[in-house]
């Protein structure tokens, strides 16, 4: 099931890819409905907050009528970053499922355990490196092209 959904994830990366975005995608799960689908869009709405996970909360909260989301699962294709791992903090949500690991901005494993820290008020269980693999190669291929091109 978590293959199913994360290939939704890989999905709205896509996207992202053919925006020139960085390819990070998210999908937020109630059950076995997905109530929320993004992808990154800081270049597109010029906005530093605009990370798939976030534009996928605000969406899932609106989907479900309030800001928690405690009966939900979040997909999302690269290990989510501090501020992102924040906003599932505050959004309640018990399960992230993430494919690649972040060495240089991860916040769940990488660099910060934020998901399982005690002193915080929420924590969530975590499910590790789902389609690694795909998730990773996406975003491989989008820096190869971005150092070629002598682009940031």
């Amino acid at each position: 099931m978590h293959e199913h959904f994360m290939r939704q994830a890989l999905l709205e990366a896509e996207r992202a890819l053919s925006e020139d975005e960085v390819p990070v995608g998210a999908v937020i799960v109630q059950g076995t409905r997905i109530i929320a689908s993004a992808h990154n869009q800081r270049e597109q709405l010029r906005d530093p907050t605009a990370h798939a996970e976030v534009i996928a909360i605000t969406q899932g909260a609106e989907s479900v009528g309030g800001w928690r989301l405690e009966n939900c699962t979040m997909y999302v294709t690269l290990e989510p970053c501090l501020m992102c791992a924040g906003a599932i903090i505050q959004a309640r949500i018990p399960v992230v499922v993430y494919g690649a690991t972040d060495s240089k901005a991860g916040a769940v494993e990488s660099l910060y355990h934020a998901l399982g820290d005690e002193r915080l008020n929420h924590r969530a269980q975590v499910i590790r490196n789902v389609m690694a693999g795909p998730c990773g190669d996406i975003l491989s291929r989008f820096f190869a092209e971005k150092r070629r091109l002598g682009k940031k």
